[in-house]
């Protein structure tokens, strides 16, 4: 029986929400999402977001927090997440001086850990987000993702894993959130094409390619059922490994609006039973 609701991280349509976030979260209600993801208010007040949330039926489900966030005021962002509603906070990203490869790798601990704390305190969970660097291996040979997960427990950090990134990293998304069934609570789906060695793939996160010397090939980022993604292995993990929502994450759209790209993957996903 497939029963996981579905939600929209709200970055996939910034461009929308950023000028007209009441009408852009009526409209994702319109498409049959069932909740939202934030990276960012858009400038509204918390107490404002939750009165419009509830009159569109739309669930407050998490909101990626800045790691700098993080390391200043951690119970200040759980407190202004948790007044919205959101049963998650996620960090995003970390540059490469924070990751268990880099050598303050200790401070990031050291906030996870303050920050997770918190979390479980006030009735939420601290999630991870990966993207593709985190396949990078260690020394003995384990993954940056899992060393992190390694060192810290499993009700401090659960992983909030994205499935595009683990293929482009050449790993099996549905392998992955089989490994990690009952730590990933929430999936980040989202679809690609390549070809090639990759150009611009990281353009929005602001790092530099991993094959500088080499950009000739092409990287899109798709609605689902428009690229690589193997979806329905990755579905039916997520539905026996725990998970409690899927989200639907384009990080630029490409020959169409960000709003149509988002339609178009719920299209899909109902189609596949959701």
């Amino acid at each position: 029986m497939k029963t996981l609701p579905v939600a929209l991280q709200l970055y996939s349509v910034r461009d929308f929400a950023e000028k007209d976030l009441e009408g852009t979260l009526k409209g994702v209600k319109e498409m049959g999402y069932d909740g939202v993801e934030f990276a960012g208010t858009h400038g509204a007040a918390p107490d404002r977001l939750k009165e419009m949330l509830a009159g569109f039926g739309l669930a407050a489900v998490s909101s990626h927090v800045p790691i700098a966030e993080i390391f200043e005021n951690p119970a200040g962002a759980v407190e202004k997440y948790k007044s919205i509603g959101c049963g998650y906070i996620a960090i995003p990203y970390l540059p490469p001086e924070l990751r268990p490869s880099g050598a303050d790798f200790p401070k990031t601990l050291d906030a996870i850990l303050k920050a997770g704390e918190i979390c479980n305190d006030n009735g939420m969970r601290l999630l991870y987000h990966n993207h593709d660097f985190e396949f990078s291996k260690m020394p003995g040979g384990a993954f940056e993702l899992d060393c992190l997960y390694t060192s810290v427990p499993a009700d401090i950090l659960q992983a909030e894993l994205d499935v595009c990134w683990i293929k482009y990293a050449g790993q099996d998304p549905a392998a992955y959130i089989r490994k990690y069934a009952g730590r990933c609570p929430v999936i980040h789906l989202k679809d690609f094409y390549r070809e090639g060695p990759s150009e611009g793939v990281y353009d929005l996160l602001g790092e530099t390619e991993k094959d500088p010397e080499e950009k000739r090939g092409v990287f899109e980022f798709r609605p689902l059922g428009q690229g690589v993604q193997d979806f329905p292995p990755i579905l039916e993990a997520a539905e026996v490994c725990g998970a409690e929502w899927l989200i639907v994450e384009q990080d630029l759209s490409v020959g169409r609006t960000s709003m149509d790209a988002a339609r178009i993957s719920r299209e899909y996903l109902k189609r596949q039973g959701y």
